[in-house]
């Protein structure tokens, strides 16, 4: 048994979770949307003095829920990169503090390697290899899980993640922020085969396409021309056909490229992590292509799919069960890779 204590500040929810392996034991999160939503979108340095406001109160409540007192955790994490600087900064300064406070590791964790470990939360049997898609508003990629610490990126978005496509077109049609939700809801009464829209698609150097990348900025372009072309023709946007078309086809995207991945690296088994991994559009589309080809298609609680500190926690665990810890010296990073997971840790 490891037991963890994380946090988790790399955009706009304060989260902190205690984490024993792959059980969780407590997990609170506080969402910041409500605050960023008059802005249509995350705005830094609001975000940093949110998480400093509310991070104490976080940090009381995931012990009070754990009924654990400090001598019974075992390691204390957060994630360092990649994020928001001035957010990661307040988490990790917090969760280095209260290591030395309490002469515990410390371990630094990289937010998408959490995503991946969310799926471990529901399906604790779960073990590598497999292959990870996760999609978020930053991230869309499909990562070969080898182990541990021990990642290859298949593919990637050449341009804007799904996440953040789904925020650009819910801004087109004056549906607010955050996109993807107000989306999938819409997408519920509209038809997803009223309009045909482009596929993105990334052409290779000596001709045809990448098997498992994705592009969606021509999708986005493509849906704004739509709506002032029928706003001009009828004065009217038919928003819910619009949405339902477009879930579909960005959906559409990501199990093909998923499904085939899976197929020729010899996977059986895909897990979904991220936020977008919540679309109902992507679950239906997934699933219903996966059980053509005798693969399982894991996704995570909806609670855990969104940032939350429990896979953080999760993911510090198994690397601390292998004696992996990071120097207090360790500080954040905008940007990193997932394959350098490793440059985190002793």
């Amino acid at each position: 048994m490891t037991i963890v204590f994380a946090i988790e500040t790399s955009c706009d929810e304060t989260a902190v979770a205690i984490v024993n392996d792959r059980q969780v034991l407590s997990s609170t999160i506080a969402s910041q949307i409500p605050i960023h939503q008059q802005y249509g979108g995350v705005v830094p340095e609001v975000a940093s003095r949110q998480h400093l406001e509310t991070l104490n109160w976080a940090i009381a409540q995931a012990v009070e829920q754990s009924g654990l007192d400090w001598s019974q955790i075992d390691g204390i994490a957060a994630t360092c990169a990649p994020g928001l600087v001035g957010a990661l900064l307040v988490g990790l300064t917090a969760a280095k503090t209260l290591a030395v406070i309490h002469k515990k590791p410390f371990l630094g964790v990289h937010h998408l390697e959490g995503h991946i470990y969310a799926t471990y939360l529901s399906e604790p049997s779960l073990n590598p290899p497999f292959l990870s898609l996760l999609v978020s508003g930053g991230h869309t990629s499909l990562i070969y899980v080898k182990e541990c610490g021990v990642y290859e990126t298949l593919g990637e978005t050449r341009d804007d993640a799904a996440g953040e496509a789904f925020d650009k077109v819910a801004r087109l049609l004056k549906l607010g922020y955050p996109g993807g939700p107000v989306i999938d809801k819409l997408a519920q009464i509209g038809n997803p085969q009223a309009f045909v829209l482009p596929e993105g698609k990334v052409s290779l150097p000596n001709g045809g396409y990448h098997p498992y990348d994705n592009s969606f900025s021509g999708l986005k372009t493509a849906v704004l021309r739509l709506a002032q072309q029928l706003e001009k023709q009828t004065g009217d946007i038919p928003v819910a056909d619009i949405a339902a078309s477009f879930q579909e086809t960005v959906a559409r995207s990501l199990t093909k490229r998923a499904i085939a991945c899976a197929l020729d690296y010899g996977l059986d088994t895909i897990a979904i992590g991220g936020g977008v991994a919540a679309n109902s559009g992507l679950r239906k589309n997934l699933q219903a292509a996966a059980s053509k080809h005798n693969l399982r298609v894991l996704f995570p609680p909806l609670k855990f799919c969104t940032d939350n500190a429990a896979m953080i926690a999760c993911a510090a665990a198994n690397h601390l069960s292998l004696g992996h810890t990071s120097p207090l010296t360790l500080g954040v990073e905008s940007r990193l890779s997932l394959t350098q997971v490793m440059k985190l840790y002793h």
